[in-house]
């Protein structure tokens, strides 16, 4: 009996040791622990990435990134995570927790590090300065997106049309273009738009407002990407190149609806005819046909026409304003279709042999009979017993050596 209560008496003087060297081995370690924060010593290294711990837990958990483990599940959605901490915070989308509040503007937030980067927006702080230009960012996430654009690196792609994007943000925005969505509307007129920055820009519309004034004119703009594209009518640029003929344009879109000339694509058709158009504008403007649509009319005599250049055509009926001239004689005309054969064949007529002239002399010997009426059935260079355009004229006299105010001398 003796036997028996010395061998538990020296278990528990085992015990009572064993428990005194944990105490101060976790004594120790604390110790340990403290001196490598204050030394910054980090003993513990990942065998695949070379970053370096403090604690062999925190080593740990820092290779469940690299083995893709994550044993801590959310019970409400199934979402893991691979430290208790990451679940908790986590836990607070589910319950509304939100425990840290902004004293400023009392905005609340689901954790600390959201509330300090919160804070900046107060402070002005921007810590995150991109090495490439200098721009500042309150976090680094938005660094991040930032160098996207010096790197060029796209890495979100459209699965329907193969275009990427910086950030998910505006793969989403894009993605509203094959679906249709447009969730922004307006609640004046009722019209949507695909982003709300489209409509606080369009709202401008129904306020007057146009903040955006060019200097050189005055006009005014609701956007400041239209007043830098007016600019470019004072400053001549075009940068909008056609690769085929050369000619370019101050707007993408208008060298877009330009290429369609030499590919002969017209994708805009008459529901009511079939006649196709190159741009929406010209079918907007033949519509009118059908509905007998004249929106342009005068002021002084109330004629209606169906397009502005047709009306100032007519305006200059009141004025007499005659702004082009011919080039030859001085002669002035109200429009450009007087003064200008249509084509090459128009021109083709002044180019015939001798023989053909001298036949052409034999039938009209007059200036006046040249230039008032050619017959079809005498003279080679009549076409379809048509007048001939006013530049023709100045053809014929060429051809016949003809003085304007004479006769041609055999």
């Amino acid at each position: 009996m003796m036997e028996v209560n010395k061998d538990s008496q020296d278990e528990v003087k085992d015990a009572e040791e064993k428990h005194y060297d944990l105490e101060g081995a976790l004594r120790i370690g604390d110790k340990k622990q403290d001196i490598r924060t204050q030394t910054g010593e980090k003993p513990h290294t990942c065998d695949q990435c070379g970053k370096t711990f403090t604690q062999t837990g925190n080593l740990k958990t820092h290779m469940r990134i690299h083995t893709g483990e994550k044993p801590y599940a959310c019970q409400e959605c199934g979402m893991t995570f691979t430290q208790t901490g990451n679940l908790k915070i986590h836990m607070r989308i589910h319950t509304r927790e939100k425990p840290y509040a902004c004293q400023q503007c009392g905005k609340t937030f689901t954790q600390t590090g959201s509330l300090k980067i919160h804070m900046r927006i107060h402070t002005g702080e921007k810590p995150h300065a991109c090495v490439h230009c200098g721009k500042f960012f309150t976090h680094t996430g938005s660094l991040k997106i930032h160098m996207r654009i010096h790197t060029g690196e796209k890495p979100h792609a459209c699965l329907q049309c193969g275009k990427t994007f910086i950030h998910t943000g505006q793969l989403k925005t894009h993605l509203r273009i094959h679906t249709g969505e447009k969730p922004y509307a307006c609640l004046q007129c009722g019209k949507t738009f695909i982003q709300t920055s489209n409509l606080n820009t369009h709202m401008r519309i129904h306020a007057g407002e146009k903040l955006h004034a060019c200097l050189q004119c005055g006009k005014t703009f609701t956007q400041a990407g239209n007043l830098k594209l007016h600019m470019r009518i004072h400053t001549g640029e075009k940068p909008h190149a056609c690769l085929q003929c050369g000619k370019t344009f101050i707007k993408m879109s208008d060298l877009k609806i330009h290429k369609r000339i030499h590919t002969g694509e017209k994708p805009h058709t008459c529901l009511q005819c079939g006649k196709t158009f190159t741009q929406t504008q010209s079918l907007k403007i033949h519509m009118r046909i059908h509905t007998g649509e004249k929106p342009h009319a005068c002021l002084q005599c109330g004629k209606t026409f169906t397009q502005t250049g047709n009306l100032q055509s007519h305006m200059r009926t009141h004025t007499g304003e005659k702004p082009h001239s011919c080039d030859q004689c001085g002669k002035t005309f109200k429009n450009t279709n007087t003064n200008q054969p249509k084509s090459d064949k128009d021109t083709s007529v002044f180019s015939r042999s001798d023989e053909d002239a001298a036949t052409c002399r034999k039938k009209h010997n007059t200036w006046k009979n040249i230039k008032n009426y050619l017959n079809p059935s005498t003279c080679i260079n009549y076409q379809s017993g048509k007048k001939m355009k006013h530049s023709r004229l100045h053809a014929t006299q060429v051809h016949l050596d003809v003085p304007e105010n004479g006769t041609t001398e055999y």
